[in-house]
């Protein structure tokens, strides 16, 4: 079965599928784009039609300074208190104990979510933090240095701990299990990084990646923008104003940027994505972006199916990815806290934020579910490289998890169990509605 699943990886004609073509540029432009691609980055780079690069404007770097000032929190797990400091703050000391232990890094980079906000003329949630700390690495001291980045990064975490409680005294060991949700190490021939996620209970959690090679660095041509921190790190509240580069590893920054403004989806070389980028795909769908192109989606879809499954071929596998990326990018939301939400007097303002908070879970439940049932959608639609008891399993899987979903959305339980319910009116929020519905 392994040998079929490769195989579809062919498109019709013999051939991958190298890319979701440009939207709305000449057939000139996209022939020359398109062979650059086919001759690589570096080819790319030297093409006169390709801007990898630009200058964030003034508007860009305000976001960026906003986003750079907000307070972050490393939430500890048991007793231990959680850390909260400025994430400039963090990169800052982060990066001066690399220094400290003679492996600096080339430079500091915003990555994700985050730089996407700041490169979009629209303001947007996000949810990840991605920081790149491009790194010098032997492969022969590959592993030295992965212990080094390691302590590095536990020794900030001890640094930014609250005076009050003699943190001093915490081996670096300790801090692993308590404030590190994972911790990877990549090392073959075409990828040498190593990932540190720093917990955060809703969500917005703070990854540090720290890269020597790195094959594929991005999924979508809108999440593909990297900025250069450098220019603000050394002296952060000055006044003065910055050149600030943001580069697009899509390959043309100004093709990315408008991809982002009117939300359409793009990639390059979609055999390099793990995952087939499948789920990151039906989450932009449900946020409201559409194909460049319309015409090959099925295609990619087909394509995503079967990359998805070579990576995530059983059914463990499948549901720990799909739970995964369910609490990085939609926030978790336990029963209990349900049942705290529901509880207390009737008092005005004690039910007025019950219902903001009521309706701020229903639209993530909500989003949730239309998520899973897209991707319900797809897979049933699009796969081809399963054998059908095999598919069945993964889509009563995904029906599995999109009931508990909606349980845990229109039925809170209480800590004993027992249904309790509702205190205040719940609320829908439909798709393209202005205004929430009462349900309740």
């Amino acid at each position: 079965m392994h040998g079929r699943r490769r195989a579809v990886l062919m498109g019709e004609e013999g051939q991958l599928p190298r890319a979701l073509a440009p939207h709305g540029h000449s057939s000139h432009h996209h022939h020359h784009k398109m062979r650059s691609q086919a001759g690589g980055n570096q080819d790319a780079e030297n093409d006169e039609f390709v801007a990898r690069t630009t200058i964030l404007s003034k508007g860009q770097l305000k976001k960026l300074r906003s986003v750079l000032e907000e307070k972050v929190e490393i939430h500890g797990r048991g007793n231990f208190p959680t850390i909260s400091a400025r994430l400039v703050d963090l990169i800052v000391c982060l990066r001066q104990n690399l220094r400290d232990i003679q492996n600096p890094p080339k430079n500091v980079k915003l990555n994700g979510g985050a730089a996407s906000y700041v490169a979009s003329s629209e303001d947007f949630s996000y949810a990840d933090l991605d920081l790149i700390f491009p790194m010098e690495v032997g492969q022969e001291n590959s592993s030295t240095c992965f212990d080094k980045v390691r302590d590095a990064v536990f020794t900030t975490i001890r640094e930014l701990m609250p005076e009050n409680i003699g943190k001093e005294k915490f081996p670096v060991d300790t801090l692993k299990d308590v404030y590190i949700r994972k911790m990877i190490k990549v090392s073959n021939d075409d990828d040498t990084w190593s990932l540190f996620s720093l917990n955060n209970d809703y969500g917005r959690c703070i990854e540090l990646k720290f890269v020597n090679r790195m094959r594929r660095q991005f999924e979508f041509s809108v999440d593909s923008f990297q900025i250069c921190l450098d220019p603000l790190l050394d002296d952060f509240d000055s006044p003065e104003h910055r050149k600030v580069t943001i580069e697009s590893m899509f390959g043309d920054v100004h093709q990315a940027m408008n991809h982002l403004h009117e939300r359409l989806i793009d990639t390059t070389k979609p055999e390099e994505i793990r995952g087939g980028g499948l789920l990151k795909y039906c989450h932009l769908i449900i946020r409201g972006y559409k194909a460049a192109r319309p015409g090959i989606c099925r295609k990619l879809e087909r394509y995503m199916c079967s990359r998805f499954f070579i990576d995530f071929p059983d059914i463990m596998a499948q549901e720990a990815k799909l739970r995964n990326y369910l609490e990085s990018h939609f926030g978790t939301s336990s029963s209990s806290n349900f049942a705290s939400d529901w509880s207390g007097d009737d008092t005005d303002s004690e039910t007025s934020t019950s219902q903001a908070t009521t309706s701020s879970l229903l639209a993530n439940g909500q989003a949730k579910y239309d998520f899973l049932m897209l991707l319900h959608r797809v897979i049933n639609e699009s796969t081809v490289c399963l054998m059908q008891h095999e598919l069945q399993m993964t889509l009563n899987m995904i029906d599995r998890l999109a009931f508990q979903v909606s349980v845990q959305c229109y039925a809170p339980q209480s800590f004993n169990g027992a249904q309790t319910p509702p205190r205040t009116t719940l609320f829908y929020l439909p798709a393209d509605a202005t205004s929430w519905i009462p349900v309740i």
